[in-house]
């Protein structure tokens, strides 16, 4: 591949596929970045008002002496967290503590796992490899245990909202491993507790995040209307207040507001557990939440490769394949991947056996989504089932065994496949975790054709700091054999640093993909496993091999490469041109 010349400006004439609209737009940020001092305090005021008596006498009212119905669950559970369970373990995300040992109070846990112990998912995982003979007695010390440290004592995290309305679903569909004792005092205290978290969520539900938390809040909120007794005003309540959360937490074409697709693969898994509720009641599901299920399906998938999991972005991990594969079951929805979601920000090429999927829109903002990450225009590209590039994600699904300073850094710009000047982020990463100032505009641009498919966006992250406007374009040709890129500099605005501006583009590698340069320096040769090999050539800049890491499905770090062009930008800017093509 010696012809690195960029993708051309001229217009690709064939008509586009259904659904793409070519043209240029213009998105931006929109609100404010983050929370306001009002809201902080609020938030915190609302919090403290769990410890005082009042709020413990609007946890009072009629106890159930049976709920109306159990649903199913219709997600199938992990099976190797199952089997862990059976021999007296409870594991997750690297973190494993004996049962029999287990202390609620105590909490010495990273914040995954304590959030998988108190939302009861794990009821999921033993129930598929289980049966109630074998999992009733499990479920039910466990249950026991965490009644009598919580069922009187309103606490921040295990009475968050979200683990509450999480709790709800798991409880109900999961009834006959919790419920299946003769211990009428214990049966007494699962319902009676049930029917306290449900009022504590009348008031909590709309004071989580929004997104996946909200929308799980308002479908426990919904569940315990459907299921407990005399709960039909509970019912209306909550799906307005559910048609709140779907409006507020997803975008119009279904992607979810964090920007992040695990946890829109979150929200499909909610919305699915909450249908089988109505199902188990001989409803129907509302109009709104299920249009919301049907548009968030085609969008997750819009991020997804060909090994069947997630692309890396906004913190999170790929996901295990079968995890995946059992939500996209449970939704029901059989539909095609979403190519261009220009609110939920994911662009997706695919030619051939290729997929190339950019990030082409600025990042969350901070009130929206903790942990947020600055990767605009980075992107992954993947040959079949294998990565070819890759981000290395995972900021927070990482296993407590990665040092929070490593957590830190997969945020940022450089943890992604793009530009990054200076060695600064493109969107700031404040000291509280949150982002700061940064990408507030991406104009975006593509093209369609039988022939080659192209995009063009650019971000100005760097203008206020640097005085450089970012503009990548990207081009895949029909057979998915070649992708073509350019990273240029464009002076904007006014600079702030005189003299050269250090720059690197980076190519973070997938797991499997062996690194090798060419004598010139110019190039590197990109071994698969089965034998495919991709060459890499650039201009503009020069190539070194690094080391890197990748978060993988189960949140654990793996050692991988990174290509890296390197160069000055000068006050007139400087561009970068590269091409990856299939050599065998």
């Amino acid at each position: 591949m010696n012809d690195l010349s960029p993708p051309t400006d001229a217009p690709l004439t064939e008509s586009p596929p259904d659904g793409i609209e070519e043209g240029k737009r213009l998105m931006r940020v929109g609100g404010e970045r983050g929370l306001s001092l009002a809201e902080r305090l609020s938030e915190r005021l609302h919090k403290l008002t769990w410890r005082t008596p009042i709020h413990n006498m609007r946890l009072k009212g009629r106890y159930p002496l049976k709920l109306i119905a159990v649903p199913d669950d219709p997600v199938i559970g992990d099976v190797r967290r199952g089997q862990a369970m059976l021999r007296g373990d409870l594991s997750f995300r690297g973190e494993t503590h004996p049962i029999d040992t287990l202390a609620f109070k105590r909490g010495e846990w990273g914040k995954p796992f304590a959030e998988y112990v108190h939302s009861f998912a794990w009821l999921r995982d033993l129930s598929t490899v289980a049966t109630r003979a074998q999992g009733a007695p499990i479920a039910e010390a466990l249950m026991a245990r965490w009644l009598g440290d919580y069922a009187e004592r309103v606490d921040p995290l295990a009475w968050r909202p979200d683990l509450w309305g999480r709790r709800l679903l798991f409880w109900t569909a999961h009834a006959p491993l919790i419920l299946s004792s003769t211990d009428l005092v214990y049966r007494s205290s699962v319902l009676n507790t049930l029917a306290r978290g449900a009022r504590h969520l009348d008031r909590g539900a709309d004071k989580a995040p929004p997104g996946a938390p909200r929308i799980a809040a308002w479908c426990g909120v919904v569940a315990a209307g459907l299921l407990i007794p005399g709960g039909d005003p509970r019912r209306s309540f909550g799906e307005a207040g559910l048609a709140r959360a779907l409006a507020n937490g997803l975008s119009e074409d279904g992607g979810s507001v964090s920007r992040s697709p695990v946890m829109l693969l979150d929200t499909i898994m909610l919305l699915a557990m909450l249908r089988e509720t109505y199902e188990a009641r001989r409803e129907e599901m509302p109009a709104v939440a299920q249009t919301a299920l049907t548009r968030a399906v085609p969008a997750l998938l819009g991020v997804t490769h060909g090994d069947g999991m997630l692309s890396s972005w906004q913190g999170g991990g790929p996901a295990m394949p079968d995890a995946l594969a059992a939500v996209i079951a449970a939704s029901g929805v059989r539909t095609r991947p979403l190519r261009q979601a220009r609110d939920w920000g994911y662009q997706r090429l695919a030619a051939g056996g290729a997929v190339l999927i950019v990030d082409a829109a600025p990042p969350p903002i901070a009130k929206l989504v903790e942990g947020g990450c600055a990767s605009t225009l980075a992107f992954e590209f993947s040959d079949g089932e294998t990565r070819l590039i890759v981000n290395c994600g995972g900021a927070r699904a990482a296993v407590p065994q990665l040092p929070a300073a490593y957590a830190e850094g997969l945020r940022t710009t450089a943890a992604h496949s793009t530009l990054v000047v200076g060695d600064s982020n493109s969107t700031a990463i404040l000291a509280d975790g949150t982002l700061g100032r940064g990408v507030a505009e991406v104009e975006l641009s593509r093209q369609e054709s039988d022939v080659a498919s192209r995009i063009e966006a650019s971000h100005d992250g760097y203008v206020r700091r640097w005085g450089f406007v970012h503009r990548r374009q990207l081009m895949l040709t029909g057979d998915g054999k070649e992708l073509r890129g350019e990273d240029a500099l464009l002076p904007q605005g006014r600079r702030r640093k005189l003299g050269v501006v250090p720059f690197a583009v980076r190519f973070h590698l997938g797991s499997q993909v062996e690194a090798s340069p060419t004598a010139d320096g110019l190039a590197a040769l990109l071994r698969l496993p089965g034998g495919a090999l991709w060459q890499f050539r650039c201009r503009g800049g020069t190539l070194t091999i690094e080391d890197s890491l990748w978060i993988d499905g189960e949140g654990h770090p793996v050692a991988t490469q990174q290509l890296v062009v390197s160069g000055e930008a000068p006050a007139g800017g400087a561009n970068v041109s590269w091409a990856l093509k299939r050599a065998i």
